[in-house]
């Protein structure tokens, strides 16, 4: 019987440039990829856990397998990589991988998305913009985040490498590229010793707009970047941006809440000055610049004047899109442990309302891309 797979992604722009790598890795190995997981010989899914809406669309995929097997003489083998499989393979006590088994008897493998080499050609859909990651991991610890427990420290791919990468796609015929990591703008911090302040705080020096300058020469006619933290947005990429018409000018800028004490809940590292100070300092040196953003509604200890704070900066910065996600604690985070979920569910679905028509305007719910 030949070996097939079925793949499906859940959450980010980084799961789904990692999603190209897995499907190479597999083709590499005899698989021939299908769009129907009720064909497949292997059924492979790269989870996402930021959200708990997320990782029950992953428990019920893994369960409707299960289901079939019950049907089936060859039962399909079950793979879950991504943030579920991360956070287990993180913990060095291998206590949350124990447990994760238990949890999950029927997954057959639970692979660590770093066993997928960052160096592997992804197998790219013929779509407009080339994803290619620079990074992955995030030292910044914001505390309603599990990113640093399921992807570990940043690691930032050798510059020649992305560089290289870029070239291939090009010949390749792709016009647009957008640069993933779960902290673009920090690309290379860990790997040089200079430092700079940035928001009052002394910060090691980032590469990206080194890097972001030598894509933007190639012949592109798009260049995007997600996703960025305002406290590494540097005097120095705002001058890159400027320079080069390349660079996508809608810029993806999170900001989470207006409120600074909910921002030092969060361990964000700026306040609501700052941040507005520095979209103000990007207008003034950007042209038509524009911005999306994420926030956070119902964070707890958030009352309505916290709240009204976020509407306030919303107002004033006009974001062109905001992803907007009602708190949910996670477990592992530092804000389930520290902080109880005390704003109601009924009040959490009336601020998004209210900031969904403020900002976007749909009437449907739309969720982060980080």
């Amino acid at each position: 019987m030949s070996k097939s797979f079925y793949l499906k992604t859940f959450g980010c722009a980084q799961n789904m440039a990692d999603s190209e790598r897995i499907k190479t890795y597999f083709q590499d190995l005899g698989y021939q990829e299908t769009d129907n997981w009720k064909k497949a010989t292997t059924v492979i899914i790269n989870t996402c856990i930021i959200r708990e809406s997320a990782e029950n669309r992953a428990y019920g995929l893994i369960n409707n397998v299960v289901q079939l097997n019950k049907t089936k003489q060859e039962p399909v083998k079950i793979i879950v990589t991504g943030c579920l499989a991360g956070v287990a393979h993180e913990d060095k006590t291998g206590k949350k991988l124990a447990e994760l088994k238990r949890r999950l008897p029927e997954v057959d493998e639970f692979m660590p998305i770093k066993a997928i080499s960052f160096e592997l050609d992804p197998l790219r859909d013929k779509k407009k913009a080339a994803l290619i990651s620079i990074s992955t991991g995030c030292n910044n610890h914001c505390t309603f985040c599990i990113v640093p427990f399921s992807r570990g420290r940043e690691i930032s791919r050798p510059m020649e490498n992305v560089l290289a990468e870029v070239d291939r796609v090009i010949k390749e015929g792709f016009t647009e590229v957008v640069l993933v990591g779960q902290n673009v703008n920090s690309y290379g911090a860990e790997l040089t010793a200079d430092t700079y302040v940035s928001m009052g705080k002394k910060r090691f020096k980032s590469l990206f707009p080194e890097l972001l300058e030598k894509v933007a020469q190639k012949q592109l006619t798009k260049i995007s970047f997600v996703s960025s933290n305002p406290w590494d947005f540097s005097d120095e990429l705002i001058e890159v941006i400027a320079k080069y018409p390349n660079i996508d000018r809608l810029l993806h800028l999170p900001f989470q809440a207006g409120d600074d004490e909910i921002l030092k809940r969060m361990n964000r590292s700026y306040t609501q000055k700052e941040y507005i100070a520095l979209v103000n300092k990007i207008k003034s040196k950007v042209k038509d610049a524009k911005f999306s953003t994420d926030i956070i509604i119902g964070f707890p200890g958030e009352t309505e004047a916290a709240f009204e704070q976020t509407v306030g900066v919303c107002k004033e910065v006009g974001f062109a899109v905001a992803y907007l996600n009602k708190y949910s604690p996670r477990s592992g985070t530092v804000s389930a442990k520290l902080y109880k979920d005390d704003v109601p569910t009924k009040e959490k679905k009336r601020r998004w309302v209210l900031l969904n028509e403020l900002v976007n305007k749909k009437g449907v719910e739309v969720t982060s891309n980080t």
